[in-house]
């Protein structure tokens, strides 16, 4: 009994928290022995108040997100104005920001834009044109044709393909993910690293320390680098009180050689292949690609893992030969993206909005959380009052109850418009992918949420005339044959209690 305590009490996220807690404590002590001094106290604080509230209507930030900090403030306006400068804002630490900066400026000149490919597709169909100019322009990674594409509709396919992969490996393997748990799958994947490191392939592991905190022993790259694997760890979790620890690496990146690539929803834990059974049936998908286009993923991993080291690589150095590419076969247009939260840029979102703006025909969205602003939520209802077919497919059995309440709440409005959702009756979608007029999808890590728009480091694949979007439509229409409708009936049919509950989180629906 002893031991299970002491082992729960040294595990890394209850050491933050209760020091966390503490410092909570040390903070509200000092108020009440600063409270004879209430009056002076009373109006700085309510000044700070004042001041923050006009700073946060001029900041150039989300509307959503504005409007909920303003309503706190006003209701307790004492300790509004210090709680939004302790907790509030996308505060983004000053070493990721710095670090962006400069990887962007080393990196964005290396991954140059083939000028006759882009006047190809401006030829082609002007609004795939705006959408791959956006991501070049904005987002600095290039468009490529001479890629293969492969889609993977459930996470099976995607380990039985990895490890297919990972056993052909000879010079380098890169791993990005903001998940990885001790298991079937990573234990599989692991073994088959360390056999590679004994046959002389670099291999290089970085984790996000949030995503894996419970899932890892504290300093787990350092168990890594005794096996010969160079490995580090993102935004370590610091006991702050003002907590910079919004900032996340969601990407899930596997690159092999500079040939072969890999995204997606599926990070490394079992339940992403339905070894382990956590809510139901498992639903998320990947993609696979073999080509120039593998060469924006290798940047965006070596940008990330550069940033601290004094010695930088010389990216030219993971770059796959012309000659090593010459078998591969042209499959479209492929085009993969990462997305920042230390610039103003929302690529995330601007993609998905540029999707659903340009679609003529329709749209299908799949999404684990629909926890989203008046902005996407008006460009999709103007897309289905326009006559656009759009269909949204969320899970059935949630991962988080208040994430799936707020995203419940968006139901009605959504549905009286015009739009289709469905619900995945077996279990849990984690999948995040759109598809349009059998012309055009996107495959990747970026969620219809708040984080996945504003806050965390996300990644994807925008692909024009290539297979995977036939692909990607055809899951979703199977993907639909065991999904529930939901009805506007079923949303007006809500009790009472529920739709209180609903419009409280719905009201802190930014912060989730």
């Amino acid at each position: 009994m002893l031991r299970k305590l002491f082992n729960l009490l040294s595990k890394k996220i209850v050491i933050i928290s209760g020091l966390i807690l503490l410092q909570l404590f040390i903070f509200l002590g000092l108020i009440l022995v600063l409270s004879e001094y209430f009056v002076p106290i009373y109006f700085i604080l309510v000044i700070l108040s004042i001041a923050m509230s006009i700073y946060i209507i001029n900041k150039n930030d989300n509307p959503s997100f504005k409007i909920i900090w303003i309503l706190f403030i006003l209701a307790v306006p004492v300790f509004g104005g210090l709680i939004y400068l302790l907790f509030g804002g996308q505060k983004v630490p000053k070493a990721l920001r710095k670090r962006d900066l400069e990887s962007y400026g080393l990196y964005h000149d290396e991954a140059g834009q083939n000028m006759e490919i882009m006047e190809l597709l401006e030829q082609e169909d002007s609004v795939a044109h705006k959408q791959a100019r956006y991501l070049w322009k904005n987002a600095f990674y290039p468009i490529y044709q001479h890629t293969e594409t492969t889609y993977f509709p459930i996470g099976e396919k995607k380990f039985e393909a990895m490890i297919e992969e990972l056993k052909k490996a000879e010079r380098f393997i890169f791993l990005e993910y903001f998940i990885i748990a001790p298991g079937v799958m990573w234990n599989t994947i692991l073994e088959i690293l360390i056999e590679k490191v004994k046959q002389g392939v670099e291999v290089r592991v970085m984790y996000d320390d949030f995503g894996c905190i419970t899932y890892l022993p504290n300093d787990y790259y350092l168990i890594l680098r005794k096996l010969g694997i160079k490995a580090k760890v993102f935004n370590p979790v610091k006991p702050r009180l003002a907590i910079q620890m919004n900032n996340r690496d969601h990407r899930k990146i596997l690159v092999i050689d500079g040939k072969v690539a890999m995204t997606g929803g599926i990070n490394l834990a079992d339940e992403y292949i339905n070894e382990k059974e956590r809510f139901g049936h498992w639903k998320d998908t990947s993609v696979m690609i073999k080509g120039e286009a593998v060469w924006n993923f290798t940047l965006m991993f070596l940008q990330f893992w550069n940033y601290d080291e004094e010695v930088r690589d010389n990216v030219y150095d993971y770059k796959a030969s012309e000659e090593e590419l010459c078998d591969i076969q042209q499959d479209g247009y492929v085009q993969p993206f990462s997305d920042s939260p230390t610039d103003e840029e929302n690529v995330g979102e601007n993609t998905h909005l540029n999707m659903i703006n340009g679609a003529n025909k329709y749209v299908y969205m799949t999404t684990p959380y629909l926890v989203i602003d008046q902005e996407m939520k008006t460009a999709l209802l103007l897309a289905a009052k326009n006559g656009v077919d759009v269909r949204i497919l969320t899970p059935h059995i949630p991962d988080k109850w208040y994430v799936f309440e707020v995203t419940r709440a968006n139901y009605r409005d959504l549905i009286a418009g015009g739009v289709k959702i469905y619900e995945y009756t077996p279990g849990f979608v984690h999948a995040k992918s759109f598809v349009a007029d059998d012309k055009m999808a996107v495959v990747g890590t970026v969620n219809m949420d708040y984080r996945s728009y504003y806050l965390h480091y996300e990644c994807g694949i925008w692909f024009y005339r290539s297979s995977v979007v036939m692909d990607v439509k055809k899951d979703f229409l199977a993907t639909l044959e065991k999904s529930h409708q939901v009805t506007l009936e079923e949303c007006t049919e809500v009790s009472i209690f529920v739709r209180i509950l609903r419009a409280i989180l719905y009201l802190f629906s930014p912060m989730l």
